[in-house]
């Protein structure tokens, strides 16, 4: 059996993910230091026990792992390299996480020399990440695998090594490819059927009880039949740039992936009306009929 983890851990980056990494780690009785880019969502950490740092740099300070959890390439980079940054003054002596869905070259190039660093995909919502019960997939070296196992095996009830560093974004970008291209054919199919005159609900119903719908399908049903887009599981902005860079991964390969590039392109466009900061199922707002097309 693999020891519990007993050191503290650093959490950099408080959206839903971040957040629910952080409070599944208190609730086992982890030391748990925390920063955000903005300090009011540490609050409810500070007060379930957490230590707020004031920069990065702060919160990994005598921890044995630091897991990054932020929104994109560019927001790791200032975490890791910029002013208070992990990485800007001294080495890190621990294991750094990287838990945000970024270019698998991306990863290592923004690592750099560091000796002890994964890449991390997480499959499952906040909920999930909150519950113990993520499935992750790591990319990095066995020896930072081997240290960092009772970390991961705290948050997730299956963890995979899957080889290199990069490897585990990899695989995040693959899912997050599936579930973007299922979550726009689902709102294309309620869409078609609302503008033919079919009722939305029954439709939704119907195909979310079926043997066509995924489990990601019959759960993006609810927000769809409801209309609710609020209080987002996953924004629909980060689908975007991960379709972006699933799309990017295929054109250095030399594949062509028309429906991911299509999925990409409508999500970009629900991004720019706007719907961002929405849960990814609102990508059916931008599949609205054109004016004055009959139906």
């Amino acid at each position: 059996m693999t020891r519990p983890q007993s050191s503290p851990v650093a959490v950099l980056g408080l959206g839903a993910m971040g957040t629910g990494l952080a409070v599944r780690l208190l609730d086992q009785g982890v030391a748990v230091r925390v920063w955000n880019r903005t300090p009011e969502r540490t609050a409810p950490l500070a007060e379930a026990g957490a230590y707020v740092a004031s920069h990065p740099a702060d919160a990994v300070a005598g921890t044995s792992a630091a897991i990054c959890a932020v929104a994109d390439g560019e927001a790791l980079g200032a975490v890791l390299h910029g002013r208070g940054g992990v990485l800007a003054t001294d080495p890190y002596p621990g294991v750094l996480i990287c838990a945000s869905t970024v270019s698998p070259e991306e990863v290592v190039q923004i690592a750099g020399d560091v000796p002890k660093v994964l890449d991390v995909g997480m499959l499952g919502n906040r909920d999930h990440a909150r519950d113990g019960e993520l499935r992750l997939f790591v990319g990095g070296q066995e020896a930072a695998f081997t240290t960092a196992r009772p970390l991961l095996e705290t948050l997730g009830k299956e963890v995979v090594h899957l080889g290199a560093l990069g490897s585990g974004m990899r695989m995040k970008l693959l899912l997050n490819l599936l579930m973007g291209v299922e979550v726009q054919a689902l709102a294309e199919a309620s869409e078609l059927a609302a503008a033919c005159g079919l009722d939305r609900q029954l439709v939704l119903k119907t195909i979310a009880g079926s043997g066509f719908a995924s489990p990601v399908m019959a759960f993006k049903s609810r927000r769809l039949a409801a209309g609710r887009f609020e209080e987002p599981d996953f924004r629909l902005r980060l689908m975007a740039k991960d379709l972006m860079l699933a799309s990017k991964q295929a054109a250095a390969v030399g594949l062509s992936l028309p429906l991911a590039t299509a999925a990409a392109e409508t999500h970009v466009r629900a991004t720019e009306q706007g719907l961002g900061d929405q849960d990814c199922a609102a990508v059916v707002r931008a599949l609205a009929p054109k004016p004055g097309t009959d139906t």
